[in-house]
């Protein structure tokens, strides 16, 4: 990854210098070795363009006083772009509408059967924006496997990485790791390249067809 970071910032490093500093300099994180699953998981179909779908999800996390915080996660399907990371005490239903209100309008959202992606609020917004919801079933996480890898990431590179003194902190440090991810951290699924830049290219792509 550090290999990819310098990469995109134009500097010309070969990848076996920048793996041997690594590993003298005891960088790599500890990580745990998933169990393979027999069974045969059910692909969802996949985006074909920025914004056809949004994946978001909850996860929960605490202060040093011990009080919880929960995290609304999203993430743009075919870009890996993350609009937004809203942290609080608690997240309802509203909380969602909010958030979704301040990023371009996706047309469907990807989620579990969580009782705030359910709501009254959510279901409202929905058909007034004409934003199909997709829900998994009941169970099935794989079925969300992008946001669930989203997740993954943002749990082993800040969540157990960083201590939150309050609210305010918890904000501002997952808030940093957001711009990280968006602007800087390559991406395996698209060609090394981080989220902000692949959809600056599609982007690009729209403009030369329309002209």
């Amino acid at each position: 990854m550090l290999y990819l970071v310098r990469r995109n910032e134009g500097i010309l490093v070969n990848h076996k210098r920048v793996e041997r500093l690594y590993t003298e300099e005891k960088l790599a994180l500890r990580r745990k070795r998933r169990r393979k699953l027999s069974a045969v998981r059910l692909v969802p179909p996949h985006a074909v363009a920025p914004m056809e779908r949004i994946a978001i999800d909850f996860m929960s996390d605490a202060t040093v006083q011990g009080r919880k915080i929960r995290v609304l996660t999203m993430v743009d399907e075919y870009s890996k772009i993350a609009p937004r990371i809203v942290v609080a005490h608690s997240l309802s239903g509203a909380d969602v509408v909010r958030a979704l209100s301040q990023i371009p309008l996706p047309k469907s959202l990807r989620m579990d059967n969580g009782p705030e992606f359910r709501s009254k609020a959510v279901v409202e917004w929905a058909l007034k924006n004409s934003v199909r919801l997709e829900y998994i079933q009941p169970g099935k996480p794989t079925q969300n496997a992008f946001i669930e890898s989203f997740n993954a990431r943002l749990r082993e590179e800040c969540l157990n990485q960083e201590l939150f003194l309050d609210l305010a902190d918890a904000k501002r440090k997952l808030e940093n790791w957001r711009r990280v991810y968006n602007d800087l951290r390559p991406h395996s699924a698209l060609g090394g390249m981080p989220p902000s830049l692949f959809a600056a290219k599609c982007q690009d792509k729209v403009m030369l067809v329309g002209t």
